[in-house]
């Protein structure tokens, strides 16, 4: 394969939870339909960077959820990872302070996007002592006016109380993650301190949480203060399964959606054949794993594109790309798009203080920031997403693999998508449920205006002609047809 990356090809490429009746008109003018539920998440970027792309592509584009960084006050740093270390509940960090936060969710609503918070109720810090970025003095086990020594799990099973064994359930849920203080949610302190956390962001208009190290604390601690916010939102957990562990990802469906992180191994492994092939991802509810309407799956999330357990921007020509096309084209669980940055170290934070920029919506190249590489405005990726919106909960019709890296298929009679991560052209006459039209391809269409920008498909009798370039796709659907 060539040696190319997403990131030249974004440079040369033109351009569940949630079923409670919403409370307020506010709600009422956000609601999402069900079939549109894709979430981008939008890592280190700024509360005022997000609020200026909800408006500007996010809500245009029709994406249904937006998921921010951690809001919380925590530990200085440059890295990305002090994001994950909270040391008090005041709405300040390095992505702005409380009034921006307020401001970009309101922006957001506006443009019709939902706002999911990535939030820890897991830990506190892995330091011994400092000052959070808002001026909050803390030490590793005494967050003043909040937690003190007893509201912390000391497992006392290893040293300096960090898990070692993942087959020991008490140690992965009392035990620390990576030296970070772990909180005693089986306390009522602690829960009810948790939850009025999650309360004063639904009540800032914040429409869900990614819970993040769910695995590490019990179902049941989870369901006690999920059962104390004030409505239901969205809930997706990070459930990371592993080979002969006893905490399995379905023991917390009852909560809302989990992270069904074997979709993204098996995706990873697939694209760039490794022991597998895109012709076995077919039927995802027949692997054994939560069924698609309890699954949050990604090609990859901000740990995985930095520690090898999935595709990334650095993966071979296209291979990436093409994991994205699948992962919006297939029924298979609620698809999250990371959108990030170029990095030389696994720790590097954003990019400009977190000031996220990308081109114009009209600009028909794709010329990101170098660092910032805006991967939810890649043409192939927003289209996909109107493709997704279209095709709902249609199951998956006509499917054919001619080889192992070669496969179309239809979503009933709204959709269909050919994608080929072969090395040579796919030339074929497709069977389609499409009825008779002629349709944009809307991998390389743009995706803002009426009309056909690029290729047109014509279907007649139930069948297309069509060349699918090598590492490349094309996907059709009902709402994007050529104007006649």
């Amino acid at each position: 394969m060539p040696a190319l990356s997403i990131l030249s090809l974004l440079q040369s490429t033109p351009g569940i939870l949630q079923t409670a009746l919403a409370s307020s008109a506010a709600e009422l003018a956000i609601a999402t339909p069900p079939s549109k539920n894709v979430i981008i998440q939008m890592f280190e970027w700024n509360w005022d960077s997000i609020a200026t792309e909800c408006t500007e592509f996010i809500g245009p584009a029709g994406y249904a959820y937006v998921q921010v960084s951690p809001p919380q006050e925590h530990v200085q740093g440059p890295q990305w990872w002090t994001d994950y270390q909270p040391v008090s509940y005041t709405l300040t960090s390095k992505r702005g302070n409380q009034v921006q936060l307020e401001n970009m969710i309101n922006k957001c609503h506006s443009a019709g996007v939902k706002v999911i918070t990535d939030t820890l109720f897991n830990h506190m810090s892995g330091m011994e002592n400092g000052t959070g970025v808002a001026g909050s003095p803390f030490t590793h086990y005494n967050y003043p006016g909040l937690y003190n020594y007893d509201d912390f799990h000391h497992c006392g099973l290893t040293p300096g109380d960090e898990i070692l064994n993942y087959t020991n359930r008490a140690e992965v849920q009392t035990c620390e993650l990576l030296n970070l203080a772990d909180l005693a949610t089986e306390k009522e302190h602690v829960r009810a301190t948790l939850a009025k956390y999650g309360n004063h962001l639904i009540s800032l208009g914040v429409n869900g949480f990614r819970l993040d190290a769910a695995k590490h604390i019990a179902a049941s601690d989870l369901a006690d203060i999920l059962s104390r916010l004030t409505k239901p939102v969205y809930i997706s957990q990070e459930t990371i399964w592993g080979a002969g562990e006893p905490i399995q990802p379905s023991e917390y469906v009852g909560n809302g959606q989990v992270q069904e992180f074997r979709y993204t191994t098996l995706v990873k492994k697939a694209f760039l054949g490794q022991n597998t092939s895109i012709s076995a991802l077919h039927n995802l509810e027949k692997l054994g794993w939560v069924s698609g309407s309890q699954a949050n799956v990604f090609v990859a999330n901000h740990d995985t594109e930095r520690n090898g357990d999935s595709l990334n921007y650095k993966s071979p020509y296209n291979t990436y790309l093409n994991a994205m096309i699948f992962s919006l084209a297939h029924p298979y669980g609620t698809p999250t798009i990371l959108s990030s940055y170029s990095f030389d170290t696994t720790d590097d934070g954003g990019p400009n203080n977190g000031h996220g920029a990308c081109p114009s919506p009209s600009s028909s190249v794709m010329k990101p920031d170098p660092a910032w590489l805006c991967q939810h405005r890649h043409a192939a990726v927003a289209g996909m997403v109107g493709f997704h919106n279209e095709v709902g909960d249609a199951p998956i019709t006509d499917w054919v693999s001619p080889q192992e890296q070669q496969i179309a298929f239809g979503r009933g009679s709204s959709g269909f998508v050919a994608i080929n991560n072969a090395d040579t052209p796919w030339k074929a006459t497709f069977t389609t449920s499409l009825p008779d039209n002629k349709y944009c391809n809307v991998i390389t269409d743009k995706h803002f205006g009426g009309g056909c920008s690029t290729g047109v498909f014509t279907v007649n009798g139930g069948r297309v002609i069509a060349i699918v370039p090598p590492r490349g796709a094309i996907a059709m659907h009902t709402g994007k047809v050529k104007e006649m």
